[in-house]
Order: C-alpha cells, then sequence, then structure tokens
C-alpha cells in the first residue's frame, strides 16, 4: 500500500495535538518509545477513510500490518482518529464509535495504569463492543449509549467475533482479546502485556 500505511516517530505537530491529553505528566512511557501510524480503512458504506493512532514503538508493525490487511478485506471500521480529538475523554472517544490506541488513563475503578497508557492496547468499534463489568452489584456498561450492544447474541453493525478477521488478525499477532475475559468483557479490547511492567 506504500505510503497509504506508514509508521513515522512522534514530531512536533502530533506531539502539539497530544501535549496535555492524552500524553500528560506522569505518563510511563516515553515519548520516543510511542509512533504514530497513518492507515486508511472502510466504513459500513464502503468509503475508504484515512485513520490515525498513536501506539507503542513494540506493537507499531504489527498494527501497521493488521490494518492493511484489515483495509484490503474491506472489514469495516467507522472512525480511527486521535483520541486527543475528544480530549482524551475515552467515553467521549467511545460514544463516537471511534478506534484508538495510547492514552495515558487508568483501568476503570481501579488506580492501575491501562495498557492504553503504555501504547500497548488497541479499542476497535467501541461503541458497538461495549466493556461490560459488574460493579457492587451493579451491571456497567462504557460507553454508556451501549447498553443496546450488550447482547452478544444480536445483529449488531461493527460487532467483534472471536472468529472474525479482526480478531483472528490480532490473535496471531500475540494479543489477547477482552472478549474472552470470563469475569468481565472487553469486546472492543486487544492488548499485548508482554514487556510491561505495572
Amino acid at each position: 500500500m506504500g505510503k497509504s500505511f506508514y509508521i513515522s516517530e512522534i514530531g512536533t505537530e502530533i506531539f502539539a495535538r497530544m501535549n496535555g491529553k492524552s500524553y500528560r505528566e506522569g505518563c510511563p512511557v516515553a515519548l520516543s518509545e510511542l509512533r504514530h501510524l497513518s492507515i486508511l480503512h472502510r466504513d459500513l458504506r464502503g468509503e475508504v477513510l484515512r485513520g490515525e493512532l498513536v501506539c507503542h514503538v513494540k506493537i507499531a508493525e504489527s498494527l501497521l500490518e493488521i490494518f492493511e490487511r484489515l483495509f484490503e478485506a474491506s472489514y469495516p471500521i467507522e472512525r480511527v482518529r486521535l483520541i486527543d480529538e475528544y480530549d482524551a475523554d475515552d467515553e467521549r472517544s467511545m460514544r463516537d464509535n471511534n478506534s484508538s490506541c495510547f492514552n495515558f488513563r487508568r483501568v476503570s475503578f481501579t488506580d492501575r495504569i491501562s495498557l492504553h497508557g503504555y501504547g500497548m492496547a488497541v479499542d476497535i468499534n467501541p461503541l458497538y463492543n461495549p466493556y461490560v463489568k459488574t460493579v457492587g452489584g451493579k451491571k456497567v456498561v462504557a460507553p454508556d449509549t451501549a447498553v443496546d450492544f450488550e447482547n452478544r447474541d444480536k445483529k449488531i453493525p461493527y460487532k467483534i467475533e472471536r472468529s472474525d478477521l479482526c480478531c483472528r488478525l490480532f490473535m496471531s499477532h500475540g494479543f489477547g482479546w477482552g472478549g474472552d475475559w470470563s469475569d468481565e468483557k472487553d469486546y472492543q479490547h486487544f492488548f499485548v502485556e508482554e514487556g510491561i511492567e505495572r
């Protein structure tokens, strides 16, 4: 795909968009360990769109190959924008069905830094593939506008299933999938923990 898909270091212009948003004081990774990916993707209508995300250098090549393969197969992804366009607000980004990677933040309901905070996790089509967890006896669905998509037996646009190409590609590159978790489900979430001290 040539220059349609490429990796670059975080330059001045990209950092200006991230600074104080996804990249803040206390971030566990140096800027030099992050990479900016420029990709193409298709939505459900088949429209070709330009996308971008920031990730850890350790997974940059794998992600580029995954997104190239998804594009070639016309796998639908609605949006891939820097989460900084949402002021690094994960809930806003998920509600807009924005696929993203790096964002220095904590795991929901914990004090632990999320793998997103290391640039080692990717969320794909998050509105239609929500995070579901029971907290204090109450079910929590994130984003909170995704309640209708919690039932995975329903026909859902942009739905990720274990057997589909997206899941298979991520797993073939060593990523785990939050849809496999037993005590909670995170159907949007693909991650690599190897080499990360938390």
